[in-house]
């Protein structure tokens, strides 16, 4: 069994994901910790908000106080909804939360059913449980069950690419609610320090996002807008102010994420997993379709941008290990678009090493995601004209490279 184990603060985000599955009647209520049902035996996603807001006091410090647990049984175990429940309920009990109020879900969307559990990390006065070493306590509670009930070892398995999060399908109708719940939850779960790498994110799951700026009474604003998307990445809906889905997905605080995401990804040393994973992609499947194949397996999903004639001019890494999205320009110059054209082109050029050297751009990646922001959205605009031909592109990439070059003796 694989458990899968993230934190936010957008408790409303991941009930309304769980409880859409409920009510599409692709997903059922389990059993529930300190929760009140109502006549029917059911619990509604506003209950549910009232009993965990009654530990979210205004006061608390912690920054994430919502979990989130993905338990993923091997799909050769046969386990009916009885067995399920009792499995879920020992993991949290076992892990510290059995005092907690906590919605144990089983999932339904796909051919291997598993369990989601929602929970908090913060106890009735505000303080937050100690989750120390948590994956290792997971690692141990797992094969405890495993050993109980009979059940596949998780040892040699791999998150299952199912159980991602499911595309936007515009003939499922409803295509605001499935906006809002892709975009909270992607959002809450994922680290990216960019708009950019934001908007790849949201490409893979067909919905994009795209910024706007006005004035209101002489005073200027930013916002966003979101609009679904059909596999070839155009337009399928019309666009949806962000205002609709809430702040925590409005302009400000999509802003905030990437500062945090920033901090976050630094401290934690995030970057390095994914270059050592491409890098060895790379010298082992230089042609495109296999390394494609390969990060896939990796649990790495990668995005090219082409222009009208196919040539390569961005790549975006999403990561789904460690929940985070790079462009290839953050990662280092050997993850450039480029770099990929280059060697696409010719799959015996030779890649770069496999034992890539910890984060050794910090002071120049900023800079150099600035300038993929700009190439890219303006080649999308360039793209209705032949790329390469076109005076005021050539212009405006010399431009941006003397730019570059200045910056970098700064």
């Amino acid at each position: 069994m694989v458990a899968k184990i993230s934190s936010g603060n957008n408790l409303y985000g991941v009930l309304s994901y769980n409880f859409d599955k409920v009510e599409k009647e692709k997903g059922i209520v389990l059993g529930a910790n300190k929760m009140r049902y109502d006549t029917n035996g059911q619990i509604d996603i506003h209950s549910a908000m009232n009993d965990f807001n009654l530990l979210l006091k205004d006061n608390i410090r912690t920054e994430k106080p919502i979990i989130h647990i993905s338990l993923n049984p091997h799909p050769d175990d046969k386990l009916d909804n009885e067995k399920l429940a009792e499995i879920g309920k020992e993991y949290i009990e076992k892990m510290g939360y059995g005092n907690q109020p906590y919605i144990i879900y089983k999932h339904e969307d796909i051919d291997r059913h598993h369990l989601h559990i929602v929970s908090l990390r913060v106890d009735e006065n505000g303080k937050k449980l100690d989750d120390k070493f948590e994956k290792r306590r997971s690692v141990k509670v797992l094969q405890e069950l495993e050993k109980k009930y009979n059940l596949i070892p998780a040892k040699g398995q791999k998150q299952d690419e199912t159980d991602r999060f499911r595309k936007v399908d515009i003939k499922s109708g409803d295509i605001k609610k499935q906006i809002g719940n892709t975009i909270k939850s992607l959002s809450q779960k994922y680290y990216f320090q960019s708009f950019k790498e934001y908007r790849a994110l949201l490409s893979l799951y067909n919905v994009s996002v795209e910024e706007v700026k006005g004035e209101i009474k002489g005073k200027a604003y930013n916002g966003l807008v979101y609009f679904a998307t059909n596999d070839k990445g155009e337009k399928a809906s019309n666009p949806f102010k962000s205002s609709l889905f809430g702040k925590s997905v409005g302009f400000e605080a999509i802003n905030q994420k990437a500062e945090t995401s920033k901090i976050h990804i630094k401290e934690k040393k995030l970057r390095d997993s994914t270059k050592r994973v491409v890098a060895s992609a790379m010298k082992h499947y230089p042609q495109r379709e296999k390394f494609e194949k390969e990060l896939s397996k990796s649990g790495i999903d990668v995005i090219f941008r082409e222009n009208t004639k196919g040539r390569i001019y961005g790549v975006t890494f999403i990561d789904h290990n460690n929940s985070c999205v790079f462009n290839g320009s953050r990662m280092g110059k050997e993850f450039s678009a480029n770099t990929f054209q280059e060697m696409f082109d010719n799959p015996n050029t030779t890649p770069p090493r496999e034992d890539v050297e910890p984060d050794d751009i910090e002071q120049s990646e900023q800079q150099s995601d600035l300038y993929e922001d700009a190439m890219g959205g303006l080649l999308d605009l360039f793209s209705i004209d032949s790329q390469g031909d076109n005076p005021e592109e050539d212009a405006f990439r010399r431009r941006m490279q003397k730019k570059k070059r200045k910056g970098r003796r700064l």
